[in-house]
């Protein structure tokens, strides 16, 4: 086995990035992304394409062809071991192809492959590594893994607040809170979600269209859910945070307002913050209703920041999970 390096790092970061260019839209297969080099030159790249066929290591081969004999493939994936009437097993277009080595940052957690996949390859002769950049793999393929780990999908909580913490007026209206910068940002996330969801009081006050307004990524569109006790005509209804897990897709963006957000909170459904700050005061705004917290010191902890940046006038924060 040979030792990963830095170059190998950062051939799995351009694989990274093109597995992030169909987040989203795989599901229920993962989006992989899968970069092919001889002789330090990139001979092939794929990523899995909407609707989860072909996959990334099928696409990058046909790209790379003869080139493909004793070269590096640096898979986000383990590649798939079991037969579908879909395509083939990835690993074996990867013997099939005469690759010499496969950098793997994650390993598939799908009892169809998981190991077997790896196992397969090195069976064959070839030089198997894992774990190149898995904590970016993870978090660029969270929908999957969610969803297999725990049936359900990767929720974003989306919160816009003005400085002094509203999330609407006290009326309930939050139109518009943010920037147009921040709302486009807002919209290329939607994007990048299956599903996205408001609570009842939302939909009754500002009527969003939950849609995606960026040239190109109409079609992105998302299934529109709102949280309600009470079916809501045009629109998929769900009656507790929990029964996500019976919505399609591996991705869920949870919009607002402040007591849906509270209620996912509560029930500890909440994987990802992604914080608007509007540098506005309201005063005498809705904030967040309690979550359930008796301790001031179990909230330490829980959020690790990921990203901040400045998006026209307000502030978007990323946190994960601590």
């Amino acid at each position: 086995m040979t030792r990963p390096s830095a170059d190998d790092a950062r051939r799995m970061g351009a694989a990274l990035a093109l597995a992030e260019r169909t987040r989203g839209a795989t599901a229920p297969n993962p989006n992989v992304g899968c970069v092919i080099v001889q002789d330090d030159i990139v001979v092939g790249r794929g990523w899995t394409q909407p609707g989860g066929r072909p996959h990334a290591e099928a696409i990058a081969l046909k790209q790379a062809g003869a080139r493909a004999r004793g070269a590096t493939a640096y898979v986000t994936l383990e590649p798939c071991a079991h037969l579908s009437p879909r395509g083939p097993a990835c690993s074996d277009l990867l013997i099939a192809a005469g690759v010499a080595r496969v950098v793997v940052a994650h390993r598939d957690p799908d009892p169809r492959t998981d190991g077997q996949g790896i196992a397969r390859l090195r069976d064959a002769g070839i030089t198997v590594d894992v774990g190149v950049r898995e904590r970016d793999a993870a978090r660029v393929m969270a929908g999957f893994l969610t969803r297999r780990r725990h049936a359900r999908p990767f929720v974003t909580l989306k919160l816009a607040l003005s400085l002094d913490g509203a999330a609407a007026m006290a009326d309930g209206r939050s139109r518009w809170i943010t920037g147009p910068e921040a709302r486009a940002h807002a919209h290329l996330e939607r994007a990048r979600h299956e599903a996205i969801l408001v609570g009842r009081g939302t939909w009754e006050a500002d009527r969003p269209r939950l849609d995606v307004r960026l040239p190109g990524l109409e079609h992105r569109a998302p299934q529109r859910v709102v949280l309600s006790s009470d079916p809501v005509p045009g629109v998929t209804t769900i009656a507790t945070p929990g029964a996500i897990a019976t919505l399609p897709g591996d991705h869920l963006l949870v919009e607002g307002g402040a007591i849906t957000a509270a209620a996912f909170l509560c029930a500890d459904l909440v994987d990802r913050l992604l914080l608007y700050r509007a540098p506005i005061l309201v005063g005498g705004g809705r904030t967040l209703p309690d979550i359930g917290l008796t301790d001031l010191a179990d909230a330490h902890g829980r959020w690790r920041l990921h990203d901040a940046r400045a998006l026209g006038s307000d502030r978007v924060e990323v946190y994960e999970r601590g």
